[in-house]
């Protein structure tokens, strides 16, 4: 079925972009001004060491909405609040926060925020 002004979709299995960092990629789908983003982060993942370096900021400056699909993650503000998310949690990640992976099994998760677009992408 084709695509319909009141219908529109798109598979992440077949990405729009692929961005990819130290120990992790982001899988990237555009529908008009909605972008979605699937996170694959692997075990010692931690944005300060991984996607720093591309971002250029201190800390994660990307609003993040999403759901956790599988893994688990530790996330701190700047503010120094504490959260860890895990499997079937929907969040609201503020800007202003380093995070880090958990455990042995890799972290994936579904991000539907409007900033998505502006994940590892540098300035």
């Amino acid at each position: 079925m084709a695509d319909s002004e009141t219908l529109k979709a798109k598979s992440v299995e077949s990405p729009d972009e692929t961005r990819t960092f130290e120990k992790g990629k982001v899988d990237l789908v555009s529908i008009d001004e909605v972008t979605a983003g699937r996170f694959t982060l692997e075990p010692g993942w931690r944005w300060s060491e991984c996607v720093k370096p591309i971002a250029g900021t201190d800390s994660c400056q990307v609003l993040h909405t999403g759901y956790v699909v599988s893994g688990r993650m530790h996330l701190v503000h700047d503010d120094g609040s504490e959260r860890e998310l895990g499997p079937g949690d929907v969040y609201i990640i503020r800007p202003g926060h380093d995070a880090w992976i958990v455990g042995e099994e890799p972290y994936v998760g579904v991000d539907f925020s409007s900033e998505t677009e502006r994940y590892a992408k540098e300035g």
